[in-house]
């Protein structure tokens, strides 16, 4: 973060009231200090990403109410401490890519404030204690690669909002236990490369919520249950390498948005289900197993062909499986085609004469418009009720509603009378005003990936993107469309009389829980870079959600060149002009701009501020004339306390030191406070976000570029 280096100073954690350190993304080396567990006040202890080393004080979290420990992507050894608990409070432990050895404490099984546990990539052995599994309120509990033994316990029951349960690449054995069909939040369990035993409880079919399951490389057997067409949600099913036997449940042609079936290398015997064919896949493999019978059409494709591979009673795998009259049979219906294939062609040949100028003027027409269809490749990320192609007829002039500093958007009206919102990114040639891609490379060779990633977002505060469509350098995103445009155009326009202060409260809200599932919650996590008024959009009831991540850049490990200026005009934080370089500070800042927006119906930058922007505005203007000289007259003063409060809020998150800026989840958390009547039933149920998106367990797990 700051380039840091040498070891921490024996006497860091000496002062009384010292509550937090974060001095992650450093070449910090060296031990933790013994100090450390000796801070009576110490809750906070991010020290992520640097070359820390040899173990953590024995006594860590002994006299210390820790909260959040974030320790990943160093170089520490021993054992976790069994102290690391012993406040009760601890919320986080994250603990990945280290050489951390031994067992987890059985202290920790009784630590029921944990929310988040991440001990993946080290060298822990042993058996779970019984009690981690089943730990209330943690919503991700993720274990892959270490050498864990023993079996996942019943106990797993009482983790009510388990959301993910990452433990592949261990040693665990034993069966899966039916009490986990109680886990009702359970969205991704992945177990593969272990040594589990036994058939798939049929009590599996009550996640309702499950959307990935990833069981590949162990001893599992039995039949798959028919009970999984009660899995709607679910995207991706790994059962490969397994003893699975029986038929392919015809069920799963029935489930709505799975992607990827993977059920190669079992024992799997009968036909494959023609209710597959409803399936819209991009990974399917049904290899080494014992099928029998026809394809169904769809898959007789050359496409499919590797899908099929070392199922020998499979006809149509490859030529010579089906019996000899049969295939006597099909070669005599294809030599009368081939005649009447002849025939056809010779009358086409006469009509096509005719009808060659007609063809030949209308092609030299729309030569521009048009392309090379077969080229474009569609990435989904939803199960699609429309194709590339019906996108792209509607990219004209005609339906342009709006362009922006990445690219250029356009409303698309659907054949079954739905809308989507398309944005062309800009190449190096956007004064192009037709459909024609440029000839250099508008993103670097992440791009993809990048998309990939913000394709797989689920938050209800976050636009939603359908697809990426891509033509050699062009690319188009398809997200939802917001029927009430964007939170700039309604607040700076005469229609700011629909926004009164409980909509403009809830706004800032929504967007702030957006944001915060992009920083806290995405792994790795997402700075937006370019947060503003008008990249915040608006659904039918007024609800919020951030969009436009044509500026933002997913975090990895290797250092990122930022040539593009990384914001607008008025949102950019003060230090970017010396630094150059953006983290989620610089989106609490830009975010705090917004809250200033809503609280007193200014835009970012006015004439009557002369040369200070609105914070500085509001500050001054506050210093000499007070409050009601600052708050949007239009809102009356009903909500003068709240108003008072938010802003307040907009003028922390827009402080010039960046240590002073709060975390996007401490913004929600303040903005909650400010009117608990209306905290959404997820956050007074549990007092946690949703659970976030989980990509790649090899991915940095620092927040900031």
């Amino acid at each position: 973060m700051n380039n840091l280096s040498g070891a921490l100073p024996d006497d860091i954690f000496l002062p009384p009231l010292l509550d937090s350190l974060h001095l992650y993304e450093n070449n910090l080396s060296g031990p933790v200090p013994a100090s450390a567990a000796r801070a009576p006040a110490l809750a906070e202890l991010r020290l992520f990403s640097n070359s820390l080393s040899g173990p953590l004080p024995a006594d860590l979290g002994g006299l210390s109410p820790l909260s959040f420990v974030d320790l990943s992507d160093n170089a520490l050894s021993g054992e976790i401490p069994g102290t690391i608990c012993r406040s009760g409070a601890l919320e986080e432990l994250l603990l990945l890519d280290n050489y951390f050895s031994g067992s987890v404490p059985e202290s920790l099984g009784r630590c029921r404030s944990l929310t988040r546990v991440r001990l993946l990539n080290n060298r822990l052995s042993g058996e779970v204690p019984a009690g981690f599994w089943g730990l209330p309120h943690v919503s991700l509990l993720e274990l892959t690669g270490n050498e864990f033994s023993g079996s996942i316990s019943p106990a797993i029951s009482g983790a009510g909002n388990l959301s993910k349960l990452l433990i592949s690449h261990n040693q665990f054995g034993g069966s899966i236990p039916k009490e986990m069909g109680a886990l009702s939040n359970l969205y991704e369990f992945s177990a593969a490369d272990n040594k589990l035993t036994g058939t798939l409880p049929e009590e599996l079919s009550n996640l309702a919520e499950l959307g990935q399951l990833d069981l590949h490389n162990n001893a599992l057997g039995g039949e798959i249950p028919s009970g999984v067409q009660s899995w709607k949600k679910l995207s991706q099913l790994n059962l490969a390498n397994n003893g699975f036997v029986g038929g392919i449940p015809a069920e799963l042609g029935d489930l709505p948005v799975l992607n990827y079936l993977d059920l190669s290398g079992n024992s799997l015997t009968g036909g494959i289900p023609l209710k597959l064919q409803n399936l819209k896949l991009n990974q399917f493999n049904l290899s080494d197993n014992r099928l029998s019978g026809p394809l169904p059409p769809l898959y007789s494709m050359s496409a499919y062909r590797d899908s099929f591979l070392g199922n020998p009673g499979l006809c149509g795998d490859t030529p010579g499986l089906c019996s000899g009259t049969e295939d006597g049979s099909r070669e005599h219906r294809g030599s009368i085609w081939v005649l009447r294939s002849i025939f056809a062609l010779s009358v086409l040949i006469l009509v096509a004469g005719v009808s060659w100028f007609i063809w030949r003027y209308w092609s030299m027409k729309r030569a521009k418009q048009r392309m090379d269809r077969a080229k474009w490749t569609l990435t989904s990320f939803h199960k699609l009720g429309f194709s590339e192609y019906e996108i792209l007829d509607c990219l004209d002039e005609d339906n342009v509603i709006g362009s922006g500093a990445s690219g250029k958007v356009y409303k698309v009206v659907l054949s079954n009378g739905e809308a989507v919102a398309v944005k062309k990114l800009w190449g190096s040639a956007a004064a192009n005003k037709d459909l024609e891609c440029s000839d250099h490379n508008l993103y670097d060779d992440g791009f993809e990936a990048e998309v990939a990633t913000l394709g797989k977002i689920r938050h209800k505060n976050i636009v939603k993107l359908w697809c990426c469509c891509s033509h050699k350098e062009c690319n188009l995103l398809v997200y939802e469309y917001m029927p009430n445009g964007s939170l700039g155009d309604l607040l700076h326009s005469n229609k700011s009389g629909l926004l009164d202060w409980p909509t403009r409260y809830r706004i800032a809200l929504d967007a702030a829980e957006g944001l915060s599932y992009l920083h806290h919650d995405c792994v790795p996590p997402i700075v937006h870079r370019d947060v503003k008024s008008n990249n915040i959009l608006l659904d039918g009831e007024f609800r919020a959600r951030v969009a436009d991540f044509g500026l933002a850049k997913v975090i990895g490990k290797g250092p990122k060149s930022m040539s593009v200026i990384a914001g607008s005009c008025g949102y950019i934080a003060p230090e970017y002009a010396y630094t150059l370089h953006v983290n989620e500070k610089s989106d609490i800042y830009s975010f705090g701009v917004v809250i200033l927006e809503l609280v007193t119906g200014k835009p970012p930058i006015d004439p009557e501020f002369g040369e200070k922007d609105l914070v500085k505005w509001v500050c001054a203007t506050l210093e000499q004339k007070g409050m009601d000289h600052v708050l949007d007259p239009k809102l009356g003063l009903s909500f003068r306390e709240e108003m008072c409060k938010v802003l307040n809020i907009g003028l922390h998150c827009a402080s010039n030191l960046p240590i002073n800026r709060p975390s996007m989840r401490r913004v929600v958390k303040m903005l909650l406070d400010v009117s608990p009547e209306n905290k959404p039933t997820s956050e007074k149920k549990n007092g946690k976000l949703s659970p976030y998106y989980y990509e790649d367990a090899s991915s940095d797990q620092g927040s900031v570029v």
